[in-house]
């Protein structure tokens, strides 16, 4: 299978990249950056010779986009949503204008399209889209309007012979360096890991080896189309996830922190508390009932895995190449 994986650099491509190279796919990865053979340069907004790679391909999965991890100024929300609209506008455009189109197409988007809540969880088909909560600042209806952006390039994009899925993410667990499993559990290590706030907001995730499976699985199901939510069936309050990452570490107290400490924390890893407060209660409705099973649905056993890992790859950097 031949597979294309525009901005396929980033945390979540490299995983992918990984297990579809080791898979025996095809892979080629297009990017601002190209330092490997099978990269393939491009702006992000303008077609170019990378479209070449396209026609003929099997699918692609576009995963373009600024890292959210960064204070949320004007400047860096409108290139957050500059940066996830044109890449899928272009994206759209080479599937559109191949000879040979692709016959799926998997577009990232993200599970915090849905409404900050704590009474219930969000499925695809009774979910509600966010943007118009009280209580909560009025900046994050923009990272609403950036998912529904998102998805709305992909949908508006004229592609008839190719399937289209949005995949609608949680936070994706990894052990690799700079995630942000790696920057939680080093909040853990350092006895910082306690609840935020109360603790109270719910935390939606996925382990990196079922975001795999999950992305086999729709590739494999040419019945599915349209949002899907990739997100473990079990999202906890960020004080019990938190606690479930200290056991897996060993440590046993975290401190808590306020609002103003977390916007003080924040502000130091220039990030935005966004990231922290807003509770994402997200279920993976549409992939249960298809049938996809979780290697790992619960967060304890998730991090535990983890942390094995995590501490497997460490020891395998210190005894060197």
């Amino acid at each position: 299978m031949k597979v294309v994986l525009p901005g396929g650099t980033g945390q979540v491509g490299a995983i992918l990249d990984r297990a579809l190279t080791a898979a025996g796919h095809e892979v080629t990865v297009v990017t601002r950056r190209p330092a490997r053979a099978r990269d393939i340069g491009w702006d992000g907004a303008t077609l170019g010779r990378w479209a070449e790679a396209i026609d003929g391909c099997d699918v692609v999965i576009n995963l373009a986009g600024r890292s959210v991890s960064c204070r949320y100024t004007a400047e860096n929300r409108q290139a957050m949503m500059d940066s996830r609209v044109d890449s899928a506008r272009v994206v759209g455009e080479a599937i559109a204008a191949a000879a040979r189109p692709p016959r799926l197409w998997l577009q990232m988007s993200t599970a915090t399209v849905y409404a900050h809540r704590f009474d219930a969880a969000h499925d695809e088909a009774t979910g509600v889209i966010g943007g118009s909560e009280d209580g909560v600042p009025d900046y994050w209806a923009y990272s609403v309007a950036i998912a529904e952006n998102w998805e709305r390039a992909q949908t508006e994009a004229p592609t008839p012979a190719t399937r289209k899925v949005a995949l609608r993410s949680a936070m994706v667990m990894s052990p690799d360096r700079g995630g942000v499993f790696d920057v939680l559990s080093r909040l853990a290590r350092l006895g910082l890991g306690g609840p935020v706030a109360g603790g109270a907001q719910y935390v939606s995730w996925i382990q990196d080896e079922d975001f795999v499976r999950a992305v086999e699985f729709l590739i494999a199901r040419e019945d599915i189309e349209g949002p899907v939510n990739l997100a473990s069936p079990g999202p906890l309050p960020q004080r019990d996830f938190m606690r479930a990452l200290r056991a897996a570490w060993g440590v046993p107290l975290g401190l808590p922190a306020t609002r103003w400490m977390a916007e003080l924390g924040a502000f130091a890893l220039r990030s935005d508390t966004e990231l922290l407060l807003k509770s994402r209660r997200v279920v993976p409705g549409r992939l249960l009932a298809a049938g996809f099973t979780f290697a790992r649905p619960e967060w304890g056993s998730a991090a535990t895995s983890l942390v094995e890992r995590a501490r497997t790859r460490a020891c395998g950097s210190d005894a060197g190449p």
